[in-house]
C-alpha cells in the first residue's frame, strides 16, 4: 500500500530551495518562529554533496528544524523520515528525526514519543543519513508509534548535544513504507496498524472499529496475542484471527461478514464461550436471524442458561434460528439434579395453578419437576415470588391437600431458557443435543409462541429431552426429530425419561422417532396435531405392562392422533391436571385417534392399547373417533385394545355420545370391538324373544344403548317352516351390565337377523 501512488495523497515537505519561511525554529505549527533571515541560517546553492541544502548553525540547546506543512497521518500508513546531514565546522552535534502530533482541531496530541533515535557526527564532511518510521501501531521497526489520535504531524530534526557547530542538511524526505509492514497478500487490515495492543489489558475496542471504518471490504487481521474488548463491538468486514478476544460476559461481539460458530471459536480460543457469546450476537443482532454451528461439535461441562448469556432480554419475539451442529455434555457435578423437599399449600378453588406458604422458598429453582401426593405428571415451577413465598405452576393439581409436602428437581439443561419471561419464533433446526447420559435437552421459557425443533437428535439425554415449564409451548412444532433413550437397555417399569411435555394449545408433533423413553409425551391442553411418529418402547421387556407413548392429560383435548407407529406402547387419555377433576362440562371429548399402525409384543391378555382414566366422578366419552387403525399383537393373543381405569373414579357409561369406532383391522385380538357394531342374533328353536351379547364387542364396557338396524339374514320361520314376516324390535341395556339385547317378536320364531347397536347416545337424545 502507498497512499501517494493510491489516494495521491502529498507526504513531502517542501523543499529547502523554496524558501525557508515553511521551515520553522520551533514545532511547525502556525505562527511559530521560522528560519527565514533567521542569523544562523542561510541556503547553500552548491554543496559538493547535496546541491542545494540548508546551512544551520546550532544555538539552541535543541535546534529545531520542523516543516510547517501539515503531513497527514492516515490509518493504517507508516511514514518513514529521512535526511542526510554533515557537520561543516565547530562542535560536533547529534542529530535525530523528530516531529510534533497535531489532533483534531489543530491540538497537541500529548503524551506520545516525538523524538527519534539520535545519531552522532563525528568527522567534518561525513555524509550521515538518519531516519525514523512513525505510524499508528506498536510495531517492531517503527520508532514513532502514535496510535489513532494524530491526524498530522510537523516533522523535521533535531540538533543536540554541544552548541556552536555548523551542519547542512539535505531535504527532508517523507515517504509511505506501509508495504515493509504489510503481509505478501494485502488484503487485511492489521488491527495493531490502529494501535490495538493485544496484551489481554489494553481496551482496543475503538482501534477495532478503525479498522473496521477502514477496510473497506478488506479481511481484518487480529494478529497473535490477547486483545481485550470493553464494550460491545460491531465489525462490518471478515475477521481472521491469530489472536483470541477477550470481552465482558454483557459486551457483544456482532461479526456481521462471518457470523458462525467458527469464527467465534477463533475468536475467542474456547468453545463454550463462542457459543455463548454467538449466542448472546443472535438475540441482540439485527443484520442476522441464523447462527450457524457449521457442523462441529461442542463440548460442554455445565448448562448455558441463555438468559443470563443474552443478558438484556426478557422478552424476545423476533424469528432468530439455532442450526448445524453438535452440543454435547461431558461429565462433570455440574450436570447433578437438585432435589429438595418443602412444605406448601395448595387451594384450588383460590388459583389451582398456584401453591403458597411454601418454605424455605429460595432453595426452589424455576424450573423445577414437581411431585408429590396428588399431583400429576410433568408439573414445572413456571416462576417464584420469594416476598409472598408463591409457586406459579404449569400445571393444576388434581388432589393435593391443604397443605403437604413437595418434592421439587431441578433437571439440567444443554440449552436452558427457563430465564426468559417470553420467547417466540425461536427455531432450533439440526442439531444433536447429545445428553451423554448426564444432562437434558433443551428447557423452554416461561411462554412464547410458533417455536419450532426440527430435524434434530436429541441423544441420551438424562432425564428430559423437551421439557415446557409455562407456556412457551404454544403453537410449538416439533418435526423430524429423533428422540434416543439413555435408558433402553432398562425394563420399561424402571425406565424415567420423558421426551417431552407440552401445556398449552395448538403443538404440531409430526414424524419424530422415539426409542425407548418411559413416555414419548406428556400433553395437557389440546388442538394438537400428532402424526407420522414412530415411538416404541421395546419389544423384549418380557409380557409385563407397558407404559404409555402418548398421555392427553385434558379431557377436553381437540387432538388428532394419525398416521404414526405405535410400536409397544399405548395411548392414556385422563384429566390429571384438573385441580378440580370432577367433570362440570364436556368432559372426555375431542380425540380422534385414526389410521394409525399399532403393534403390541409378549404382552399378557389384559394388555390394552387406548385407555381411559378419569381422575374425578360424572365423566363420560363426549366426541371420540377411533377408526382406520391396525391393531397388530404379536406373541400372544390380548383381549382387547381398549379399557378405562376406575382407581379414582368409574367412568359413566350411560351419558356416552358422539364416540365412533370403526374400520379397524385387529390381529390376534379375541374380541374386536366396535360403535356402532354389527352383530348376529340367531334362534334355533322357535321363540318370542332372541338375546344378543354384546360384552365382547363394544368398547370400554359400554352399554347397548340404541339398536339402529334389524336385518333378517335368510328366512325367519315359525314351527311349521313358514316364513313370518313380522317386525320385530329390540330392547336395549339388558342383562346385569346393560351389555345384552332382547329381539322381540310378534310369535315364536326361529332363525338369524343382523343388529346394529350402538354404544352412545343419538344426537337430540
Amino acid at each position: 500500500m502507498n497512499k501517494v501512488i493510491t489516494d495521491g495523497v502529498v507526504l513531502m515537505p517542501p523543499a529547502f530551495g523554496d524558501g525557508l519561511d515553511v521551515w520553522s525554529s520551533e514545532d511547525g505549527t502556525p505562527g511559530s518562529l521560522t528560519y527565514d533571515g533567521a542569523s544562523n541560517a542561510t541556503l547553500i546553492s552548491a554543496d559538493a554533496d547535496f546541491g542545494t541544502c540548508f546551512e544551520v548553525q546550532k544555538v539552541e540547546s535543541t535546534q529545531k528544524i520542523r516543516s510547517m506543512a501539515e503531513t497527514p497521518m492516515l490509518a493504517g500508513c507508516y511514514l518513514r523520515v529521512s535526511a542526510r546531514v554533515k557537520a561543516i565546522s565547530g562542535a560536533l552535534p547529534s542529530v535525530r528525526i523528530a516531529g510534533w502530533a497535531g489532533g483534531a482541531g489543530g491540538a497537541h496530541v500529548s503524551g506520545l514519543v516525538e523524538v527519534g533515535d539520535s545519531v552522532a557526527l563525528t568527522s567534518y564532511g561525513e555524509v550521515v543519513e538518519v531516519s525514523a518510521i512513525i505510524g499508528g501501531g506498536n510495531r517492531t521497526g517503527v520508532d514513532l508509534a502514535w496510535g489513532r489520535l494524530p491526524i498530522f504531524g510537523h516533522f523535521g530534526l533535531d540538533l543536540i548535544g554541544t552548541s556552536g557547530g555548523v551542519v547542512r542538511v539535505e531535504d527532508i524526505v517523507i515517504e509511505d513504507v506501509t508495504s515493509v509492514f504489510l503481509r505478501k497478500m494485502i488484503d487485511v487490515v492489521d488491527v495493531q496498524d490502529y494501535g490495538a495492543i493485544g496484551d489481554g489489558v489494553t481496551d482496543n475496542s475503538a482501534a477495532f472499529e478503525a479498522a473496521d471504518a477502514d477496510a473497506d471490504g478488506r479481511d481484518i487481521l487480529v494478529p497473535e496475542g490477547t486483545y481485550y474488548l470493553g464494550q460491545t463491538v460491531t465489525i462490518n468486514n471478515r475477521m481472521r484471527f491469530e489472536g483470541t478476544l477477550a470481552m465482558p460476559d454483557n459486551a457483544i461481539l456482532q461479526l456481521t461478514k462471518n457470523f458462525e460458530f467458527e469464527s467465534y471459536e477463533e475468536a475467542f480460543g474456547d468453545e463454550t464461550t463462542a457459543l455463548k457469546k454467538g449466542i448472546q450476537a443472535l438475540f441482540n443482532f439485527t443484520d442476522h436471524e441464523t447462527f450457524d454451528l457449521g457442523g462441529r461439535s461442542i463440548s460442554l461441562t455445565g448448562p448455558i442458561d441463555v438468559h443470563a448469556v443474552v443478558g438484556n432480554h426478557d422478552i424476545f419475539s423476533t424469528r432468530r434460528v439455532l442450526k448445524n451442529g453438535e452440543i454435547r455434555a461431558q461429565n462433570s457435578t455440574n450436570w447433578d439434579s437438585v432435589s429438595v423437599t418443602e412444605t406448601a399449600s395448595y387451594d384450588a378453588s383460590a388459583n389451582d395453578f398456584q401453591l403458597t406458604n411454601v418454605t424455605n422458598i429460595a432453595s426452589i429453582a424455576v424450573g423445577s419437576l414437581v411431585q408429590g401426593t396428588g399431583v400429576g405428571r410433568e408439573v414445572y415451577v413456571k416462576d417464584i415470588d420469594t416476598v409472598t413465598n408463591t409457586i406459579s405452576l404449569s400445571n393444576a393439581l388434581y388432589g393435593a391437600a391443604a397443605s403437604q409436602s413437595y418434592t421439587f428437581t431441578r433437571f439440567q439443561y444443554l440449552l436452558d431458557f427457563s430465564g426468559f419471561a417470553k420467547i417466540s419464533k425461536l427455531i432450533l433446526e439440526n442439531i444433536d443435543f447429545n445428553g451423554g447420559g448426564v444432562a437434558s435437552g433443551i428447557i423452554l421459557a416461561k411462554s412464547g409462541l410458533t417455536n419450532t425443533v426440527k430435524d434434530c437428535f436429541f441423544s441420551s439425554p438424562a432425564d428430559r429431552g423437551i421439557t415446557s415449564i409455562g407456556t412457551a409451548c404454544a403453537g410449538l412444532n416439533v418435526d423430524r426429530n429423533q428422540f434416543l433413550s439413555s435408558e433402553q437397555p432398562l425394563a420399561v417399569a424402571d425406565r424415567t425419561t420423558i421426551a417431552l411435555n407440552i401445556n398449552t394449545n395448538d403443538a404440531k408433533i409430526r414424524n419424530n422417532r422415539v426409542v425407548r423413553f418411559k413416555h414419548f409425551a406428556v400433553l395437557t391442553a389440546g388442538g394438537y396435531i400428532i402424526s407420522g411418529n414412530h415411538f416404541f418402547q421395546g419389544d423384549n421387556q418380557g409380557t409385563h405392562d407397558k407404559t404409555a407413548g402418548i398421555v392427553l392429560t385434558e379431557n377436553y383435548t381437540n387432538t388428532v392422533i394419525t398416521s404414526n407407529y405405535i410400536d409397544n406402547c399405548f395411548i392414556e387419555w385422563n384429566n390429571e391436571h384438573d385441580g378440580t377433576p370432577d367433570n362440570t362440562g364436556s368432559s372426555f371429548s375431542g380425540l380422534s385417534i385414526a389410521n394409525n399402525f399399532c403393534l403390541i409384543s409378549h404382552v399378557d391378555p389384559w394388555f390394552t392399547l387406548i385407555r381411559l382414566k378419569p381422575y374425578g366422578a360424572d365423566h363420560f366419552i363426549n366426541g371420540f373417533n377411533i377408526s382406520g387403525n391396525v391393531f397388530k399383537i404379536s406373541g400372544t393373543d390380548i383381549d382387547k385394545i381398549e379399557s378405562y381405569d376406575d382407581s379414582f373414579a368409574p367412568l359413566d357409561t350411560n351419558k356416552t355420545q358422539e364416540f365412533t369406532m370403526v374400520n379397524n383391522s385387529f390381529i390376534n385380538v379375541d374380541y374386536p370391538t366396535a360403535n356402532p357394531v354389527t352383530i348376529e342374533v340367531s334362534s334355533s328353536s322357535t321363540s318370542n324373544t332372541w338375546t344378543g351379547e354384546l360384552a365382547e364387542y363394544l368398547p370400554f364396557g359400554l352399554p347397548a344403548k340404541y339398536v339402529t338396524a334389524i336385518t333378517p339374514n335368510g328366512a325367519i320361520t315359525n314351527s311349521s317352516n313358514s316364513a313370518v314376516f313380522t317386525q320385530p324390535y329390540a330392547e336395549t341395556e339388558q342383562g346385569a351390565n346393560g351389555d345384552e339385547i332382547d329381539i322381540k317378536w310378534s310369535s315364536n320364531v326361529k332363525g338369524t337377523v343382523l343388529c346394529t347397536v350402538r354404544a352412545d347416545k343419538l344426537l337430540g337424545d
